[in-house]
């Protein structure tokens, strides 16, 4: 089965230090390089999200409830947008951004980032078969220009389609949030759906179980080692 790993949502503001800074953030994004290291061949396509707000309305507030509304943070174009440093981004084929004038949760909301703002890998090899979907930076590059081409964005649900993607593990932060939004619209969309719970960080972790216990009620597997 052709699977995909994303990468949610590791940046600056979501980790120690950051606007919305969620505990464990920053080990998570060095639990996920090193898993990234080491399971890169198990996988047809490897992705990651961004949160990139310009104007998101009133998913921004100054006396934010942490539920519909938060303090500012990952504004395109800023550090707080930017990957953690523990993420290691060498083997990112492809970053989708979201949010721009809107709260959006789901990675399947993004859209593509042109390849010259991002930090794309650079890796020229194979990944998980020969059959001619390489994880390279050249394919990159040729999908932003195929994405573009019509003047429309492309979408993470028809990026993944394109390249025969049947199943998804999903990563990063938060758990209870943008990982939560995008298991749930990648099994809505048919996706065979994985969290692997311990490479995700919880903006509540108290409550974090009953999240788990819904995604499994609506067909995603979590994965606890």
């Amino acid at each position: 089965m052709r699977t995909a790993l994303i990468v949610v949502d590791v940046q600056n503001d979501f980790c120690e230090g950051g606007s919305l800074a969620v505990t464990g953030g920053a080990a998570t994004a060095g639990a996920i390089s090193e898993f990234i290291e080491d399971h890169h061949p198990d996988y047809h396509a490897i992705v990651a999200t961004q949160d990139w707000h310009v104007d998101p309305g009133s998913h921004f507030s100054e006396t934010p409830d942490y539920v519909d509304s938060w303090p500012v943070h990952c504004v395109a174009d800023t550090d707080g947008a930017e990957p953690h440093a523990e993420f290691e981004t060498d083997r990112i084929e492809a970053w989708f951004r979201k949010g721009e004038f809107e709260a959006a949760y789901s990675g399947f909301e993004g859209v593509l980032a042109p390849e010259t703002s991002t930090p794309l890998g650079a890796f020229e090899e194979e990944s998980a078969d020969d059959d001619g979907f390489a994880n390279t930076e050249e394919s990159a590059e040729d999908e932003a220009r195929d994405a573009s081409a019509d003047g429309q964005a492309q979408g993470l649900d028809d990026w993944l389609q394109e390249r025969g993607i049947e199943a998804v593990d999903i990563v990063g932060i938060a758990t209870d949030h943008c990982v939560r939004a995008t298991a749930q619209d990648a099994v809505d969309a048919g996706y065979e759906t994985r969290v692997l719970a311990d490479l995700t960080a919880a903006v509540s972790p108290q409550n974090l179980e009953p999240v788990l216990e819904a995604l499994e009620d609506a067909g995603v597997e979590v994965v606890r080692d």
